[in-house]
């Protein structure tokens, strides 16, 4: 197969090497790869025969009307040059995009392959019990608890459990508090009865745990104290119950549980966060004939670092610990996200079962590392300039001042109580342009900057403050 590539003078010598071995021919059509045109295109194509063009992924042009004059077709190849020699050995292989790069383009196709794997295995994979459909403990993956803390005070809980099972939670843990009464409980599961999804109780009380029997479908937490009170009421219910130790050893209250009826028992050990004891509470979790539950979000709540990184680690934790539910939570703001973190981490770990470690699995939780650098060629200049420093004095522009934030996932800039919104910078700024609002280049200069901060801002889950920094 003859291939076509297309390239700048800035990355002639990296493509030049990444096709040494394939029938291909490099062609330099400018300084700048990206900026080839459809003209420029149809004329090479003219000269000689190709099977396929594969132009640079930075491209933004069209070339539609190439390939039906042609008959030849044009792919996107990598935004990064240095990325072609891994593309090149899969041409025949894998089919390329027309639109889209092909490095963006191979990994939302290996994640979408590796997500397929993960739903056969759950659909293959045994189970200890059912809970409202969903598979808990033997071969399936880990399930995902998050929790709602005070959910009789919550005021808008409908909508923070819809969100937490949208985010990737396979069960909504609903707490009361020392003030919650039955009245209250019999309330809250009242009013989301019609979700149809697996809803747990968190509470000792035993008054509680009765009233929330019309609905959840496990009780956190019985123990030496509750289960004679209502043990027996938990088992006719057929509910679930995560079970903990107290005055009590675990192994004595699970035999509790036993005796009582409950027929899905889930042991917790209970986990200790960081520097009270975390790593002498993984000796507690030991192998059972119970699945185990697995507290990470006590962990990652009393620690001070990004989530993201702690709920991978911990997600890898428990499934060499053999844990079948791992419980997350989102009370505070650094923990914003631990539900989609932790939803992924699990997928990561059914992938690694068969391979040494949780890596090169076609998803990751890699959000602000690299997991391979690129190397850029260097950039070409005959002088260099030094900036000089911007002063502190400014020239406001006449047109006005913005106030810009954010609302949601949507940028906003307001100017003379007229509010322009968007999802990605550029479009305000564009819009903000083409309106006449900006007259001056240091001010739209500075509009660019602030929008891409708001942008970045919704990106990362953090508060944009005008004029801060990021």
């Amino acid at each position: 197969m003859r291939i076509l590539l297309p390239t700048g003078t800035a990355t002639e010598e990296m493509v030049r090497k990444a096709a040494v071995g394939f029938d291909a021919e490099v062609v330099v059509t400018g300084e700048i790869a990206s900026f080839l045109t459809p003209h420029r295109l149809g004329e090479l194509l003219k000269k000689e025969q190709y099977d396929m063009v594969i132009v640079s992924g930075m491209s933004t042009a069209s070339f539609e009307q190439v390939e039906r004059e042609s008959g030849v077709p044009v792919y996107r190849g990598p935004r990064h040059a240095a990325d072609l020699a891994m593309i090149l050995p899969l041409i025949g292989k894998i089919t390329l995009s027309r639109t889209i790069p092909a490095d963006e383009y191979l990994t939302s196709q290996r994640a979408a392959e590796a997500m397929v794997r993960v739903e056969e295995r759950e659909r293959e994979d045994g189970c200890d019990c059912i809970i409202r459909s969903l598979k808990i403990g033997g071969g399936s993956r880990m399930k995902v608890l998050a929790e709602i803390m005070d959910a009789h005070r919550c005021g808008n809980l409908r909508q923070r459990v819809e969100d937490f099972f949208s985010s990737g939670a396979d069960i909504v843990d609903l707490g009361f508090g020392f003030d919650a009464t039955p009245a209250d409980v019999i309330r809250v599961f009242s009013a989301l009865d019609d979700i149809d999804r697996p809803l747990a109780a968190d509470t000792q009380d035993p008054a509680l745990i009765r009233a929330a029997l019309v609905r959840a479908d496990i009780i956190l937490s019985l123990q030496e104290e509750n289960i004679p009170i209502v043990g027996k009421e938990v088992a006719r219910a057929g509910v679930a119950a995560v079970v903990v130790p107290g005055t009590s050893t675990l192994a004595k209250n699970v035999t509790l549980a036993k005796r009582a009826g409950i027929r899905c028992i889930i042991a917790d050990p209970l986990l200790r966060p960081a520097g009270s004891g975390l790593v002498a509470s993984l000796k507690n979790f030991k192998k059972s004939r119970y699945p185990h539950f697995f507290g990470a979000g006590n962990v990652a709540e009393l620690l001070d670092a990004d989530s993201i990184g702690a709920n991978a680690l911990l997600a890898g934790m428990a499934m060499e610990l053999g844990a079948a539910v791992i419980f997350t939570s989102e009370h505070s703001d650094k923990t914003r996200g631990s539900v989609r973190e932790m939803r992924r981490a699990t997928e990561m770990m059914v992938l690694a079962r068969d391979r040494p470690y949780p890596k090169d699995l076609g998803i990751d939780l890699l959000v602000l590392k690299e997991k391979r650098r690129r190397c850029e060629p260097p950039l070409e200049y005959d002088t260099v300039i030094t900036a000089k420093e911007m002063p502190d004095d400014i020239e406001y522009d006449p047109k006005g001042n913005f106030r810009i934030g954010i609302e949601g996932d949507r940028i906003v800039a307001v100017i003379h109580g007229k509010a322009v919104q968007g999802k990605r910078w550029q479009d305000v700024l564009y819009t903000l342009l083409t309106r006449g609002d900006v007259s001056l280049l240091d001010h739209a200069g500075y509009l660019g900057r602030e929008l891409y901060k708001a942008e970045l801002a919704i990106r990362y889950g953090r508060s944009f403050e005008q004029d801060g920094e990021f």
